[in-house]
């Protein structure tokens, strides 16, 4: 069971737009890392865009589950993870990333953020809390 990336979007018009994400491909193979990474951040702002607000979703893309919440004011998150990790949990994960995110970034700096101007760092910290350790 493991968590591949944890994105937080907004979800504005006309488009969504990625303000932070965290990933972890270490199973990965040293060079399908980036293009593993790309894919999954695609992936992201695809299904955001086409969840309605206030919308929780599952979607499975490939070998992969991808659990959406988009909130009704236009944040949205979005968790990549393999088929085993529990749905409940996603979402759990979610709504504290995203009410902890909406305490700490200013709702004026959502429409035109970006990953290297919004500063909140816990996305890497839930990332690895989050993993299951399979024994």
């Amino acid at each position: 069971m493991r968590l591949y990336s944890l994105s937080v979007l907004y979800k504005g018009d006309p488009k969504v737009h990625l303000l932070k994400a965290a990933y972890d491909v270490s199973t990965f193979n040293f060079f399908q890392r980036s293009s593993v990474q790309e894919f999954m951040t695609f992936t992201s702002q695809l299904i955001a865009e086409r969840s309605a607000l206030g919308s929780r979703a599952s979607v499975k893309e490939q070998e992969y589950l991808c659990h959406v919440y988009v909130r009704s004011d236009g944040l949205a998150g979005v968790v990549i993870a393999d088929n085993e990790y529990p749905q409940r949990v996603c979402f759990t994960l979610l709504d504290k990333v995203l009410d902890e995110f909406s305490r700490q970034v200013s709702k004026m700096d959502w429409p035109s953020g970006s990953p290297a101007t919004i500063s909140y760092s816990a996305l890497d910290g839930y990332l690895s809390k989050y993993q299951v350790q399979t024994p």
